[in-house]
């Protein structure tokens, strides 16, 4: 093994651009967007999509607002081809859309994307070609000359192809592929030929598009890769220029954004970013960062968790309950601190007022999501809105895991009766379910000397007394001894925690134990008792009564 392994990657070599502007530039509307869901996105999945879930992604695409999909790849497979013709034949393409099909810069693909697309009302053809210096010399084994040439005979052949079903409304769109790794001049050189071929006009512009194929840079070199590339384009008035982010790096999103801050005009990505590898730009995140700096995207995600169930279904994968915006957790604060302030802020705010509110960049109704998730507890929400209530009404401050593991208890109860469930119903859950009116502390005594207690107790266990005497290094250690000894099972606290609740003479303490029995079973356990020895004692009988392997060999 090298002693140093990262020795063998090189820096990103930056482009020289000592007079960049776009640092200082702002997003002042929106890019036009072009959704690759149903081709990048789909060439990623695990299983493609079949026709019928093509259906209901290019539906949901158009409700939306895209006015340009990329509908797939039709030279590829025949159940590409057969969906554009479906599109086509079943007139489906509304007329503000404009589909977009991809394919490579080889003849026979090319006449096949044709012929797909015939009797399209209008449609944009997406050539590419790789042109970065390892595919130049390892992949293909051309020459900067070769791949000029290559781009721009397959140029003249779109044109030509095209010139031949004028009752089309054509775009022409272009890729140096992996022109995140080309050399910025030599980049220049491919689409200059290209456009030269295809003339466009500020009245009929082509589609020139820059992809992070594989996302090596920082976004601040692409940044200037980008703006060096506006500025020294032939016909740049005649092009709308495009960049296609991955994700390789996690930084799809900032890499975006920087840009259309130099010079982009228009973004292909997909929704919450699927694609290959780390996937492809997230169009919803973009979008929605423009609308919470008052920019308008032209995109309508008002319902975001019907899109978001639309995508799982036809992608077959979950979107991360993290992931900004659609993410099931993410205008849910866990810390009971965290949802007092929000409360507090929803309180004071009045009707018409800017949008300023802790914790929550956006306003959650303006997704389609309601407050009550915030802090309240149905079907839809989770353990924080369970421990939110829990302690807000009850003054419980449950452990993480202890979250988890109470709030599956919960959504069982939830599907059984399918309401709503207020703090009052939730803690008679919460103390059924912890055996709180029934697991009593035991009568015990305890004694020290030289650092070790002694416990003596008399326990009432299913229906007999047992008597229990442990040692060990404190009360709760001496009494999981004698426990594991009376009912010969091991017993172990695997984590403790406690706090007080109430004040004054009416206080408690609340003790949480997570223990492991026969090395089977990890459960929590809790209780209460004005006695913080008594309360400990009571959640650990609360969790080893929750250990189904216990209670079947104590009975």
């Amino acid at each position: 093994m090298l002693q140093n392994p990262a020795s063998k990657y090189r820096p990103f070599v930056p482009v020289r651009l000592t007079d960049r502007t776009w640092p200082d530039a702002t997003i002042t509307k929106p890019p036009v967007w072009c959704s690759v869901d149903l081709r990048d996105g789909n060439q990623a999945l695990i299983e493609p999509m079949d026709i019928e879930r093509k259906i209901r992604m290019f539906e949901q695409l158009v409700k939306i607002g895209f006015k340009e999909i990329e509908v797939g790849f039709p030279s590829a497979s025949q159940i590409e081809f057969d969906f554009m013709r479906k599109l086509i034949e079943e007139k489906r393409i509304p007329d503000d859309v404009t589909v977009q099909v991809l394919t490579q810069a080889r003849e026979h693909l090319i006449r096949r994307t044709f012929e797909a697309l015939e009797g399209v009302p209008r449609a944009i053809v997406h050539l590419y070609n790789a042109t970065a210096p390892v595919m130049r010399r390892v992949v293909l084994g051309m020459s900067e000359d070769e791949i000029v040439e290559l781009a721009r005979s397959n140029a003249q052949l779109f044109k030509d192809i095209a010139a031949d079903h004028p009752h089309t409304d054509w775009t022409f769109e272009y890729s140096p592929e992996m022109y995140s790794d080309t050399e910025v001049e030599f980049s220049k050189r491919v689409i200059d030929a290209v456009t030269d071929v295809w003339q466009p006009t500020p009245q009929k512009k082509c589609i020139i598009n820059l992809p992070t194929t594989v996302e090596h840079s920082s976004p601040n070199i692409f940044a200037d890769m980008v703006e060096w590339t506006h500025r020294h384009l032939n016909r740049r008035d005649s092009i709308v220029l495009s960049v296609h982010p991955h994700n390789d790096r996690g930084t799809g999103t900032a890499t975006a954004e920087m840009a259309l801050l130099a010079g982009a005009d228009r973004l292909e990505g997909c929704l919450f970013g699927n694609g290959e590898r780390t996937g492809n730009l997230d169009v919803v995140n973009v979008a929605l960062n423009m609308y919470i700096q008052g920019i308008n995207p032209g995109l309508d995600f008002s319902d975001i968790d019907g899109i978001r169930a639309t995508v799982e279904y036809c992608n077959q994968l979950p979107v991360h309950p993290r992931h900004p915006y659609v993410g099931e957790l993410v205008y849910t604060s866990f810390s009971g601190s965290h949802q007092d302030a929000i409360k507090k802020a929803f309180s004071a705010r009045q009707e018409g007022d800017i949008w300023d509110m802790p914790y929550l960049p956006i306003d959650p109704k303006d997704l389609g999501r309601s407050y009550e998730a915030v802090i309240r507890v149905n079907s839809q929400s989770g353990k924080g809105g369970i421990s939110y209530l829990l302690e807000a009404e009850y003054g419980l401050q449950l452990p993480r895991r202890l979250q988890i593991e109470f709030s599956q208890v919960v959504q069982r109860e939830m599907d059984a009766l399918g309401t709503e469930f207020t703090a009052n119903h939730l803690w008679q859950i919460f103390r059924k379910e912890f055996g709180m009116d029934v697991a009593q502390a035991p009568q015990y005594r305890l004694a020290e000397e030289n650092g070790e207690v002694t416990l003596n107790a008399k326990l009432h266990w299913d229906g007999q007394e047992r008597v229990l005497e442990g040692k060990g290094t404190g009360p709760i250690d001496a009494f999981v001894q004698a426990l594991s000894q009376s009912l010969d099972r091991s017993v172990r606290v695997m984590n403790y925690s406690e706090h007080a609740v109430g004040e004054g003479a009416n206080a408690q303490a609340v003790a949480y134990v997570e223990v492991r029995v026969d090395d089977s079973h990890t459960v929590f356990g809790v209780g209460m008792d004005a006695n913080i020895v008594s309360a400990s004692i009571r959640a650990i009988l609360s969790g080893v009564r929750r250990a189904p392997a216990v209670q079947t060999a104590a009975a």
